[in-house]
């Protein structure tokens, strides 16, 4: 199988070309390749003639996102656009990937997954960017694949993951972690694992959710890093409110796996998936 993978230099991508290396394997990102220029975009996908593209590229800074709301929206809704019309004209299948960042993440219950079905309310201009490049997809290419996955971490990073970890083995007080918000920490690997599935189901389209089962706060998922990394600096919990940021943080953007649980697909538990990462990377 041929694919093209944009931002294929990024965290992703750059698992995917470790985990799909037995594929024909087309690395598409600046600056040979720029998703904002919709005609040479779809020149240099029309030469390549892939079956399927996977498009990891985006603007993911989430404060960053904030505070240039126009050059956002020119990356991850038209630059989204412009690889949608190229599959559609090279006759390519569409594997975007997305982010929990879709929904308010104030849940009406707890616990709360958000489901594919659930409507989308963003909250920050990054989540309102990446929904207008969903609705693009819908729009051009109805039979895409829309990969929603979150919290994720990954081989080199950059990750909330290794940030934790540098901090871990440093000396100082106790590091405060936030412990109100809710969500599914997913590595790069998992995320290649359920991309891999849905290589192998080219029946399988519209939205599906790819993140580790189950859910936890910021705070549990450092007491975890550090009890596997056998670290011993204190960890105490500490409220949103104590880390003010430029973008609101979801509360819960927790995401429910119902079309990949019908498919008979089960992605790991977010503890079995750290426990992976952190002994292939940290050699724990």
């Amino acid at each position: 199988m041929k694919i093209l993978i944009t931002g294929g230099k990024g965290m992703l991508g750059r698992t995917l070309q470790r985990e799909l290396a037995g594929n024909e394997l087309v690395i598409a990102d600046l600056p040979e390749w720029d998703i904002t220029d919709a005609d040479a975009f779809t020149a240099k996908t029309l030469a390549e003639s892939p079956d399927v593209v996977i498009h990891c590229a985006a603007m993911t800074k989430v404060d960053d996102c904030e505070a240039k709301r126009d050059l956002a929206f020119r990356l991850n809704e038209e630059g989204t656009r412009n690889v949608a019309l190229a599959c559609k004209a090279s006759g390519a299948r569409l594997i975007a990937i997305s982010t929990d960042y879709v929904f308010s993440g104030e849940p009406p219950r707890e616990p709360w997954a958000w489901s594919e079905t659930d409507i989308p309310r963003p909250r920050t201009v990054y989540g309102a960017s990446k929904f207008a490049g969903e609705q693009m997809i819908q729009m051009i290419l109805p039979d895409a694949v829309i990969l929603r996955i979150a919290w994720l971490y990954g081989a080199g990073g950059p990750s909330f993951v290794h940030t934790m970890a540098k901090l871990g083995v440093q000396e100082g007080p106790a590091l405060k972690v936030v412990n109100d918000q809710r969500g599914n920490p997913t590595s790069t690997k998992v995320v290649a694992d359920v991309i891999r599935f849905l290589l192998s189901h080219p029946e399988v389209s519209g939205i599906v959710h790819g993140t580790c089962e189950d859910q936890c706060t910021w705070y549990d998922l450092t007491v975890e890093l550090f009890r596997l990394l056998g670290l011993k600096r204190e960890v105490v919990p500490c409220t949103t409110e104590e880390f003010p940021r430029p973008a609101p943080r979801p509360r819960n953007s927790a995401l429910k796996k119902s079309v990949l649980n019908l498919l008979g697909y089960r992605t790991p538990r977010w503890q079995e998936a750290l426990a992976d990462f952190v002994a292939a990377e940290f050699g724990k």
